[in-house]
């Protein structure tokens, strides 16, 4: 297991060791033990998939405290830029983004800790999107900020035209009408 940082505090690159030979490969997507044993303490209790064409944005998305969740993302098939930003008011990286292509060729995990923004664009057809949560999911506590965003400025490897927003998301507010409650 290889953990990459990422300059933003606890959000980070995973890549699991994979076994190939001529029947195919194996991977070992998560183990408990070998995440706490390289310090990261999570306690996952929910696991979601989505299933995506290209252009499809999900996000920016988050739960707001107490019900905020850390996320281990990754993509099954296909391929996916993701992105997280740092919604943590006090940390030295407040409000930075981060970027990360995820492919089924690649097998990289991305965690994306508590009190970030997150969301992504499949950039091929039929990918599948996976990824672990260490809360529930409660809809009261549902927060977000408009993936268009000029002062965010995100970088959807698309063109804009090519963008396929739900009406959900497209009406989410801008980062400064957001509401947040997370502290670092």
């Amino acid at each position: 297991m290889k953990i990459t940082e990422t300059g933003i505090s606890g959000l980070v690159i995973i890549e699991q060791n994979v076994y190939e030979d001529e029947r195919g490969w194996f991977q070992e997507s998560y183990n408990a033990n070998r995440f706490k044993i390289n310090g990261l303490s999570y306690d996952f209790v929910q696991d979601n998939e989505s299933f995506s064409q290209k252009g499809v944005v999900r996000g920016l998305h988050y739960q707001l405290d107490p019900y905020s969740q850390a996320k281990l993302v990754r993509v099954i098939k296909g391929s996916a830029y993701d992105v997280a930003i740092d919604l943590r008011e006090g940390s030295p990286t407040f409000l930075q983004k981060y970027g990360i292509l995820l492919t089924e060729e690649n097998k990289k995990q991305f965690l994306v800790p508590r009190g970030f923004a997150h969301g992504f664009v499949a950039l091929e057809n039929d990918t599948l999107f996976s990824y672990k949560c260490d809360n529930y999911y409660n809809k009261e506590s549902e927060g977000g900020i408009n993936c268009l965003d000029e002062k965010i400025n995100v970088d959807w490897q698309l063109d804009k035209s090519e963008l396929i927003i739900s009406e959900k998301d497209a009406v989410l507010p801008m980062l400064e009408n957001a509401k947040r409650n997370f502290t670092f």
